[in-house]
């Protein structure tokens, strides 16, 4: 087993007059003895879970700036002493090992918005459904539909409208709607990856070194 410290989290309780309390989640407190059992091995579950969550955290910050450090140092000595740089477009860039079984990529992806050309957009393709009404299937109406149709955050769905731009027509408006997509979507930033692979043998496929707790 790999030791970790746990972080001190406080145990929640407050001795007044001699007597103990917790907090009720409402900014008072009551006497400990009136809270359920159950409702106490709850409390001292998440605050263990908590304990080793807070450093894990942090050491998963560490590791990401070490990483980029380590990165950053080694194309500094590279252009340096060789000219030489390691990359393609966007910063896209993959370091490998001598033996060919350990690697680490490093992935630019921007992140898109939408402008006002996208109302234009919905209003060609509605044209183009609706005269094709009897010849539209249910499902590009739908895709239309959902394409266009924001989310609780007032995003749009960005994956079925880059299938909109997949989707051909001879018809005019089609296209001109396409060109609308494309005239409103704006990079508003990059977002930088960092993933690393390991594999047993040249031939073997490669295996990500998961740090995403959902995918451990």
């Amino acid at each position: 087993m790999s030791k970790f410290t746990p972080a001190p989290i406080p145990d929640g309780r407050k001795v007044i007059e001699g007597n103990v309390y917790m907090g009720d989640g409402k900014g008072g407190w009551q006497p400990i003895e009136t809270i359920k059992a159950q409702h106490l091995l709850e409390d001292e579950t998440v605050r263990k879970i908590v304990s080793y969550a807070v450093p894990l955290s942090e050491q998963v910050s560490r590791f990401k700036e070490h990483t980029f450090d380590d990165i950053g140092d080694f194309e500094a000595i590279l252009s340096q002493e060789y000219s030489a740089k390691v990359g393609g477009r966007k910063g896209n860039k993959t370091l490998m090992t001598v033996d060919g079984l350990l690697k680490v990529q490093v992935a630019v992806s921007d992140r898109i918005d939408f402008g006002p050309e996208m109302q234009i957009a919905k209003e060609l393709f509605d044209e183009c459904l609706n005269e094709w009404s009897a010849d539209a299937r249910a499902e590009l109406r739908g895709l239309v539909t959902d394409a266009f149709s924001t989310d609780k955050e007032g995003k749009i769905n960005r994956a079925l409208v880059f299938m909109l731009l997949r989707r051909e027509s001879e018809d005019p408006r089609w296209k001109r709607g396409q060109d609308a997509i494309r005239d409103a979507m704006r990079v508003v930033g990059s977002t930088i990856y960092v993933r690393s692979y390991q594999r047993a043998t040249h031939d073997a496929p490669w295996e990500a070194i998961t740090i995403d707790l959902a995918k451990a």
